[in-house]
């Protein structure tokens, strides 16, 4: 068997603990994750669904690196990302990619959006200035990102554009593995269709994996071939599309399955 891209063994993540200096008293810890398993394999699509505070958003920014679990394992190509030496820690960086839920609060509203997308590239790689901004335009266009629109602030973009932008900033490196973390839930329907066929097709072109993160289950059937169900910090189902959205086994998958609204005859 292949070694998966991204691989989570175990994973915990619990917030607080300890005694506080005042009042002096223990607090309790609160659990965000609990033992979760998880693989991800090279160009694969895998959607986590779930409830609002499931356990979710947590478990992507353990995986992107953004957050450090309290127990558990993150393999990254098989490798425990925490005995990376700083050459392969900056590959792992490099190879893991976020787009976050709005993208308005994610970019920096001081920098012009082509300065913000070089101060990226320059980050990611030891690239020249007009290297640089030969592949900001190549990674703009492919993104759907007029170039114009690079002089601008972030304020002055619609949701879309802002989303592309950001959807552009995350493939500047040549990552194997975006991180999706409701990349659609603040735009209307008719401009969430579009990213998702953005986001259908990059990930053609480039043979990128996808770790796409929802509470929709309608938007998560049409863009991934795999489906984790979260609850309460833990996965409580997995498996491809079909079989949890077919057949589902946890109760928790039923109830979420019974809660999308259907059109009456």
């Amino acid at each position: 068997m292949s070694v998966p891209l991204l691989s989570l063994a175990g994973v915990g993540k619990r917030y607080g603990g300890g005694r506080r200096w005042w009042p002096p008293a223990q607090q309790a810890a609160a659990t965000a994750l609990a033992g979760v398993d998880l693989d991800i394999g090279a160009g694969a699509s895998v959607g986590l669904v779930g409830e609002s505070g499931s356990g979710k958003t947590t478990l992507a920014r353990i995986a992107a690196g953004l957050l450090a679990p309290s127990e558990g394992r993150v393999q990254w190509c098989g490798r425990d990302v925490r005995a990376l030496a700083a050459a392969d820690r900056r590959a792992y960086r490099r190879g893991v990619q976020y787009v976050f839920q709005n993208p308005q609060t994610a970019l920096n509203p001081r920098r012009r959006l082509g300065a913000i997308l070089d101060d990226t590239l320059r980050g990611l790689t030891t690239l020249k200035r007009p290297q640089r901004q030969a592949r900001i335009r190549q990674v703009a266009a492919q993104a759907g990102v007029d170039t114009a629109l690079l002089g601008r602030f972030a304020h002055q973009l619609s949701g879309g554009q802002a989303q592309r932008v950001a959807i552009a900033r995350a493939l500047l490196g040549s990552p194997r593995l975006v991180i999706l973390d409701e990349p659609v839930s603040a735009l209307d329907v008719s401009l969430q269709a579009q990213i998702l066929a953005l986001l259908a097709d990059l990930r053609a072109r480039h043979g990128l994996a996808y770790l796409f993160i929802s509470h929709d289950l309608a938007v998560v059937e049409r863009l991934c071939e795999d489906i984790c169900v979260m609850h309460q910090g833990r996965i409580v189902e997995a498996g491809t599309r079909a079989a949890v959205l077919g057949e589902p086994r946890a109760a928790y998958t039923r109830r979420l399955l019974d809660a999308v609204p259907r059109m009456r005859a």
